[in-house]
């Protein structure tokens, strides 16, 4: 595959000579134009000038937007309105069979070697985004393409899923795969990627033997960045403040918490309590049940109702309103992401955040939009704001919802894999603009991540989810206060 004088869009490619021979990983920030070369790779889009030379014939593309086409699918087909009860979605073995049937012997190796066996009978719609993430890219290898451009491929996936998944592309690539990474952090590039490149505003800089380019000064001076203790974010919004909070008071307690699917229990036998400025860190694997437990303090999972659990003063399922909690939280997860899906611009889902709901219904004021201004410049989406909301790359879109969530600086912000999509620059400006939050004010967080550079220093407490081997549920809670 040859690029000759390529351009499409922001993007511009001089030369680039990629053999079938080479593995190669290219970084880019967020809207560095990745997923244009790759469209163009795929065919999808034609150079508006210049030409690409021997195309491979057939080219799969996994994307987290194709994970999110997958997703709206499933939500399309959703029959829980309709029955008595849970419809778990299309199962895994069947999504399987959607690219290769009959089932074989290739099925069962790639389920063993993606550790997948105990998602198989799972319907879609119950798999956390990690176990999600390794559905897409089992189906992708299934394709048997003659090239598979992975597009962020580790995003959402735990340490050990990350190892196994590296490890299985390790695999292809010496059984004859050809695989080209599209990644937005130095962290993601395997060790065995043969070739770099760097994509920088369109352009690609920067392209050569991975050993090389990374030693040379301008790819590291390309991903140094330096910390500012001057970081000033936007003004408080003291009308979402909880006045005269009692410091002993939780702000979210939990007594014997349960979550169970039919016959299979999650976790059970919770105690925990959120104390103000108790921040909080949850940990654990793919489907152990982090996103479960934040979505029962969001509210967002029917079983919220049917636990002893108590937010901001109100027991659940004793008359409250789900706005009596939400006006009081700032929330960023993965299923807020899939879900947001309304028209509408930039501006528009960032003042969400101070109603609490997808997309706005009522006239916006000046105060809420120079507010929600006043964010977007702070992660550099200032010239995005009256852009589409969907219209935005997955990791620009990451970071709008991001200035949902922190726009009103709320008494509990709860992060879950915030920064997932998002290049280092970026995330380092969100950690650094939750950190100031914390110091600066009566804000407490509950947080979730796979990284372990991405603990925050003022974590207090840690939460760990670990298997249980009384074999009565699949994990259990383990508590520990870190300093």
């Amino acid at each position: 595959m040859h690029f000759m004088g390529v351009t499409s869009g922001i993007t511009t490619i001089d030369q680039w000579t990629v053999a079938p021979s080479d593995t190669w990983t290219l970084l880019g920030g967020n809207g560095s134009g990745k997923g244009v070369l790759a469209r163009l790779m795929c065919g999808e889009l034609l150079p508006e000038r210049g030409r690409i030379d021997h195309l491979p014939a057939r080219v799969h593309w996994l994307s987290l937007e194709h994970q999110q086409s997958l997703y709206e699918r499933e939500l399309y087909n959703d029959d829980t309105d309709f029955s008595d009860q849970l419809d778990p979605g299309t199962s895994v073995r069947d999504l399987l069979l959607e690219v290769r049937t009959p089932w074989s012997d290739t099925h069962d190796a790639l389920v063993q070697q993606l550790s997948m066996a105990p998602l198989l009978a799972r319907g879609y719609r119950l798999l956390s985004s990690g176990e999600g993430r390794k559905v897409m890219l089992a189906r992708a290898v299934l394709d048997a393409p003659d090239l598979l451009i992975l597009d962020e491929p580790y995003e959402g996936l735990d340490v050990e899923s990350t190892r196994q998944l590296s490890a299985a592309f390790k695999e292809l690539v010496d059984a004859g795969q050809w695989i080209m990474l599209l990644v937005n952090q130095k962290q993601d590039i395997p060790e065995w990627t043969t070739h770099l490149a760097w994509l920088d505003h369109g352009r690609l800089t920067l392209q050569g033997p991975a050993a090389e380019l990374q030693a040379h000064p301008d790819f590291q001076a390309a991903l140094r960045f330096t910390q500012t203790d001057t970081l000033q974010l936007p003004a408080r919004q003291s009308e979402f403040q909880l006045a005269h909070w009692p410091a002993d008071e939780p702000l979210v307690a939990l007594h014997n918490g349960r979550v169970a699917y039919g016959d299979q229990v999650q976790f059970h036998g919770v105690n925990w309590q959120l104390l103000p400025g108790e921040h909080t860190q949850v940990s654990g694997p793919n489907g152990c049940g982090k996103s479960t437990l934040l979505s029962l303090v969001t509210g967002d999972h029917p079983q919220c109702y049917a636990n002893d659990l108590t937010v901001f003063g109100y027991r659940r399922g004793q008359g409250e309103t789900i706005w009596d909690i939400k006006k009081h939280l700032g929330y960023v997860s993965g299923h807020l992401h899939r879900d947001y899906r309304v028209p509408g611009n930039v501006i528009t889902a960032v003042v969400s955040g101070l109603t609490d709901s997808i997309g706005v219904y009522s006239a916006t004021g000046q105060h809420e939009a120079e507010l929600a201004h006043q964010w977007l410049a702070l992660l550099g989406l200032e010239a995005r704001a009256k852009d589409a909301f969907r219209d935005l790359s997955t990791g620009e879109q990451r970071l709008v919802l991001i200035a949902r969530a922190l726009i009103k600086q709320p008494p509990l912000l709860i992060l879950d894999e915030p920064t997932q999509g998002l290049d280092d620059m970026n995330r380092f400006l969100v950690l650094a603009a939750v950190e100031r939050i914390l110091a600066d004010g009566p804000t407490t967080l509950l947080f979730v991540s796979h990284r372990a550079d991405e603990s925050p220093a003022l974590i207090r407490r840690h939460l760990r989810f670990a298997p249980d081997h009384t074999q009565t549920a699949l994990y259990h809670i383990e508590q520990e206060v870190v300093r």
